[in-house]
């Protein structure tokens, strides 16, 4: 195998180390050493998220500045006269009530990061138990304050939640085994956590003009009807900030735990001098824009299969349902295909663009059947519950707060402050999350990168990997003879 200094552009070139002789059981276990360019990739979506910034940061302003210390201070009813209702608002009346949102948000997110060594398996345990209750209490609540649709809701969400434990419950030993090896390696990475906490100020920047901007549309004359579709594009635009944030982290994970692996520990001789300040770099630069483009799909499609998953296990015997359920899963299959979060791992190593990366993670977990494993874990449902949770919890502070100061204003509030919470909380969350993708693109290209960082993992990740093997032979042993059956 060449030494990594015959090229500079190669991932572990650029952080200047030699690249260790592993030999793995798949063909394409060299493609992890192999040098390749930093090319810009996905540009024009780069360009897309930042003209976005700057035509939302400049919205944001100018919503919250009409209101503040001055109703109608911009003069923006008179192009609105067919949606006044002349209700009095100010920007400041409602802006500490995101303000305690964005607190709580950051606090439980610094207190996952706090604790992720000594009580993050009890943490994830106990947000997969509790997210159900808390469902159903908000939904309790929503009902109390006289809101149906919303109380219905949220009702529907606890009832999926409980279904897709139910369903998932044998999963969960291994789902916890391999999210216990995740926070392991991350704690011994503490370069990664301080990383974190720094995007997390970044966030907390960017909120805090989000929810002055925020605050000036819950203040305006509008009908109830144009303040929601305003809140709901402002939402869409924060969710893809918060995304694009969440997955520059990834990929700088992604890169530190690749690194460990291949030189067999952080405190090996051979880990290159400075390697997250590279890592980063390449987040921010040739890479970002791939990061811009993945983040817009990659939370939807993922959660969309969970839920098909989950409902597919329980259908039964209902050949029509069973059906329309299958179309949906390939269908929800083939976008995995383009877009899946070990993309991110393939753009921190190779640099590639995210669908170049996407399609070769999903043909590289489907050639050497890892993919039987990756259907099996549940990490990431895990991960997104303690988000949400997170999320709920910050959500329901503001909602309390404005359920006193403002009443009639306690949803638009809650929801948007919801929001707020789970992009804080779920930027603590994805450092776990990319040392679990990163655990198994290394499994899928070389399992004895993992052998040689634990060998007890790497058996029962290996026998777990057989067992699954076997069930699918198993089954397509079944189909099979079900279908000659029906011919004859």
């Amino acid at each position: 195998m060449s030494d990594s200094s015959t090229s500079s552009s190669s991932y572990d070139s650029a952080v200047g180390a030699p690249q260790p002789s592993v030999v793995g059981s798949h063909s394409t276990s060299q493609g992890i050493f192999a040098a390749v360019s930093r090319h810009w990739h996905d540009v024009f979506w780069l360009l897309i998220f930042m003209a976005h910034l700057v035509v939302v940061g400049f919205a944001l302003a100018v919503l919250g500045l009409n209101g503040f210390k001055q109703k109608d201070r911009l003069n923006i009813d008179q192009y609105t006269m067919g949606f006044l209702e002349n209700k009095d608002g100010l920007t400041e009346d409602y802006w500490p009530l995101y303000a305690v949102a964005g607190g709580v948000g950051a606090l439980l997110g610094w207190t996952w990061l706090l604790l992720l060594g000594s009580r993050a398996n009890q943490m994830m345990k106990l947000s997969v138990h509790l997210l159900t209750t808390y469902l159903a209490v908000i939904s309790v609540l929503c009902f109390w304050i006289k809101q149906p649709f919303w109380g219905t809701a949220f009702a529907a969400g606890a009832a999926l939640q409980f279904m897709y434990v139910v369903s998932v419950i044998e999963r969960l030993p291994f789902t916890m085994l391999v999210l216990q090896r995740a926070v392991n390696m991350v704690w011994n990475l503490p370069e990664v956590t301080r990383l974190t906490c720094i995007f997390m100020l970044v966030m907390l920047f960017w909120l805090s003009l989000w929810s002055f901007g925020a605050a000036g549309v819950v203040a305006l004359s509008f009908r109830d009807s144009g303040r929601w579709w305003l809140l709901l594009v402002l939402s869409v635009s924060l969710f893809w900030t918060g995304a694009v944030l969440c997955n520059v982290v990834h990929v700088i994970v992604s890169g530190m735990v690749f690194l460990v692996l291949i030189h067999g520990g952080r405190e090996a001789t051979s880990m290159p001098s400075k390697p997250l300040i590279k890592s980063l770099r390449y987040a921010v630069t040739t890479s970002f824009g791939s990061i811009c483009y993945g983040s817009l799909f990659t939370a939807a499609i993922r959660t969309l299969r969970w839920e098909i998953r989950g409902l597919r296990s329980k259908i039964g015997n209902n050949e029509c349902l069973l059906c329309c359920v299958d179309f949906l899963f390939h269908l929800v299959e083939f976008l995995v295909r383009w877009f899946n979060k070990y993309a991110y791992v393939q753009i921190a190593v190779h640099g590639k663009s995210f669908n170049h990366s996407a399609k070769d993670a999903w043909e590289l977990f489907q050639s050497t059947g890892v993919e039987a494993l990756v259907a099996y874990d549940c990490s990431g449902a895990v991960l997104l519950m303690g988000t949400i949770l997170g999320g709920l919890i910050a959500g329901t502070c503001a909602a309390v707060w404005t359920k006193i100061k403002h009443p009639d204003q306690v949803l638009m509030v809650g929801c948007t402050a919801m929001l707020m919470g789970m992009i804080l909380v779920g930027l603590a969350m994805v450092v776990v999350e990319s040392a679990v993708t990163s655990i198994y693109i290394c499994f899928a290209e070389d399992p004895l990168l993992i052998n040689r960082w634990d060998a007890t993992f790497f058996n029962q990740m290996s026998e777990k990997l057989h067992q699954r093997l076997q069930h699918r032979s198993a089954r397509a042993q079944e189909v099979l003879s079900h279908t000659i059956d029906d011919q004859i």
